[in-house]
């Protein structure tokens, strides 16, 4: 068993390298498109929610399988570049990250990912210790890992480190008792109608409400996002405006922007706005990760949009 060093932030799940191509327009059927760029980048939801962490103060590890591989090497090398601890990391032949090509259309700075799950592979609870685990502060994980998740969550509470998860998938609906003990829960919005049955923010998260439930998000693009704390109303938070070059990553940003926020002890409100505003500046540059800000451009950027603040549902 490995021995994770102090570090502020722990993540489980999807990294990826994705290789991004560069259209004017996004390709009808039986047609021939010309590709304007091609760009590889790395990728994937705990991936780029670690780097984005890393990039605004925090220390971050990733607990994954990855193999020898060109993959498996460009992974470990761009966390490397970005401070983010791969101690944690285990060895295993064949194994890949995610290898995804992503098709920009930039006419409207739109996405369509096509990926491949051929070699990823997560952890065994049994390469999941106690030990590996107790010095960090807080634990991130994705859906891509959802057979790790209730070992994950129960060492997490064991030594009371919240957990932050990402879902990207409905699948979560045949595991209730897990969606209720997530502490921090941030969903798309057709993701979460999908899970609780429901269509408007509100009602969508006062059914994602939980005992356990320290706070939860929706998310909608430009609409901006919802969010609810224990025994508190639901609030909204505008969307920030820019010029949106490729929205690849702005999800996972947001992740990983609102779990730094909670280690350097901001409030639930101020960790939403400064989410928003990190995927939003993201949004400004192609791939998942080019466009992350460092903490002290994110506070200069919201400095600069004083205007954008939550506001409760009902005001």
């Amino acid at each position: 068993m490995k021995t994770q060093r102090k570090t502020n932030i722990i993540g489980f799940g999807a990294v990826a390298v994705d290789d991004l191509l560069f259209l004017l327009n996004f390709p009808q059927s039986n047609t021939k498109t010309e590709v304007k760029k091609r760009m590889r980048y790395a990728g994937g939801l705990a991936g780029t929610a670690l780097v984005a962490a890393s990039r605004l103060g925090v220390k971050t590890a990733y607990f994954g399988i990855l193999g020898e591989n060109e993959l498996s090497e460009f992974t470990i090398n761009e966390f490397i570049k970005e401070n983010v601890d791969t101690s944690l990391c285990i060895k295993k032949k064949g194994a890949k990250p995610i290898h995804s090509t992503i098709i920009v259309d930039q006419s409207s700075g739109g996405r369509t990912i096509l990926f491949s799950l051929e070699g990823f592979l997560s952890p065994h609870i049994n390469e999941i210790s106690l030990e590996s685990i107790k010095n960090c502060e807080l634990i991130f994980i994705d859906s891509y890992v959802l057979d790790i998740f209730p070992h994950v969550l129960h060492l997490a509470h064991a030594s009371s480190i919240p957990v932050i998860a990402d879902i990207e998938s409905d699948r979560i609906k045949d595991f209730p008792e897990i969606l209720k003990a997530i502490d921090h829960l941030i969903l798309n919005i057709d993701i979460a109608g999908k899970i609780v049955n429901r269509k408007s923010p509100a009602e969508i998260l006062m059914a994602l409400d939980s005992e356990k439930r320290i706070c939860s998000v929706v998310t909608d693009g430009t609409n901006g996002c919802w969010y609810k704390e224990k025994e508190k109303p639901i609030f909204h938070m505008p969307a920030f405006e820019v010029v949106t070059v490729d929205t690849t990553g702005c999800g996972d940003v947001f992740h990983g922007a609102y779990a730094a926020a909670l280690i350097r002890g901001e409030s639930i409100s101020t960790a939403v706005l400064q989410s928003s505003a990190a995927a939003a500046i993201k949004a400004t540059q192609p791939g998942g990760r080019k466009g992350i800000p460092y903490l002290e451009n994110l506070l200069g950027f919201c400095s600069q949009n004083k205007h954008i603040h939550p506001r409760e549902l009902n005001e």
